[in-house]
C-alpha cells in the first residue's frame, strides 16, 4: 500500500503530474503586481502538466524572444506578449481569451 494515497503500489499515482482541472479556456493576461512595475504576461488554463507544460513554455518563450518561467501551472512570460501568444495558443486548438485590462 502506498502511504500517501492508500492505493496498492501497482495503482499508485502519487508521482505522476496531474493536469489541473479547469473550464477548458486558456486565459492570457498581463500583470505587474509584486514586480516593481515590470509587466509580465500570464497564461493560465493550459491543459498540460509537468514536463509537457515546461516544454511548451520554452516554445512560447522562444517565439516571443523573451524569458519567463512556469510557477504553479501558470506560464509567466516577460513583457506584454498577449498579441503574440493568443494566435500561438489558438493554433493548438484551445479556446483562448484575453483576460484583464
Amino acid at each position: 500500500m502506498c502511504p500517501q494515497c492508500r492505493h496498492p503500489v501497482s495503482d499508485c499515482r502519487c508521482g505522476e503530474d496531474q493536469v489541473p482541472a479547469g473550464d477548458g479556456i486558456v486565459r492570457v493576461s498581463r500583470e505587474t503586481k509584486g514586480r516593481k512595475g515590470k509587466g509580465v504576461t500570464l497564461v493560465t488554463g493550459i491543459p498540460l502538466a509537468g514536463k509537457a507544460l515546461k516544454d511548451y513554455a520554452k516554445i512560447l518563450k522562444a517565439k516571443c524572444g523573451t524569458g519567463g518561467t512556469v510557477k504553479d501551472g501558470v506560464v509567466e512570460i516577460q513583457g506584454d506578449q498577449r498579441d503574440v501568444l493568443v494566435p500561438l495558443l489558438q493554433d493548438k486548438g484551445w479556446t483562448v481569451k484575453k483576460a484583464g485590462g
